[in-house]
């Protein structure tokens, strides 16, 4: 099972249809990975930060079941990981603190450099929402083969992908990328939603969240590609019931305020 999914720091748009591949580095339960300047070459750490003012081996990712820990070998310096989708959440891993756990889903792991300050991102795509009514004792839990997390902002993206099917379901239209960000503005944890991060969360939804094959499709290049994805997604969220008609609630109200009548 993989646990995490690292980006390290480089050019990308990984919002946009025709982004460059970003590098990453899957791992599994027990995986380990180092991080820093490395030696010349960066050849002895999997994670690379090219500043000088980063050690050579600055720290440790370690994959376990369904989250991370970090680890900081610096003598004098903390790092931060942010929740990339908390309203300023974030966690501080002390100088020397090993094995720190991370409970975030999307995370930027952030180090001070002599250039400001350089950073990577680790994405968690099987975090576990336990169902709470499974008798303790009896035996191995069950995974969900799709764990959503619903107060997380590609969930939003999903039931706005989704919402024009469950208002009624003859409705074959699907909202795009724009269409999307424009409906989920109102919400104050998304005034800042762009195509290309509503572009982002489907390919997120779409590659490893609910692990969509895209690859026999003769859609799936060019132009047609966000479509399909769109198609898919809304298909199969709607199918299994990831997505239902209670979630509407998250959206912004489709109501317009009553104007307010002027004073004789």
């Amino acid at each position: 099972m993989e646990t995490i999914i690292v980006q390290s720091p480089g050019p990308s748009r990984p919002g946009a249809v025709d982004a460059g591949t970003p590098d990453l580095l899957h791992m599994g339960p027990g995986d380990v990975a180092d991080f820093g300047r490395g030696q010349p070459g960066g050849r002895d750490v999997s994670i690379v930060l090219p500043d000088p003012g980063v050690s050579r081996r600055a720290g440790r990712l370690e994959a376990a079941e369904d989250y991370w820990r970090l680890s900081n070998f610096s003598r004098d310096t903390a790092y931060v990981v942010e929740n990339l989708e908390g309203a300023g959440e974030y966690l501080t891993v002390a100088p020397g603190r090993l094995g720190a756990p991370v409970p975030f889903e999307f995370s930027r792991v952030v180090l001070p450099a002599l250039n400001g300050t350089v950073d990577f991102k680790v994405f968690a795509p099987q975090h576990a929402y336990l169902d709470e009514r499974s008798a303790p004792g009896a035996g191995e839990l069950t995974v969900h083969p799709y764990a959503l997390d619903v107060t997380a902002k590609y969930f939003l993206v999903l039931v706005a992908l989704c919402e024009p099917r469950l208002r009624d379901p003859s409705d074959s239209a699907l909202p795009g990328a724009g269409d999307i960000a424009e409906r989920l503005r109102a919400l104050e944890s998304c005034r800042g939603l762009t195509r290309s991060a509503v572009n982002y969360h489907i390919d997120y939804l779409a590659l490893t969240k609910l692990r969509l094959d895209l690859g026999d499709d003769p859609g799936v290049d060019g132009n047609g590609r966000t479509g399909v994805k769109r198609a898919r997604l809304a298909s199969l969220a709607l199918r299994f019931g990831l997505v239902r008609e209670e979630h509407l609630v998250l959206l912004p109200s489709r109501r317009r305020p009553a104007p307010q009548e002027s004073g004789a």
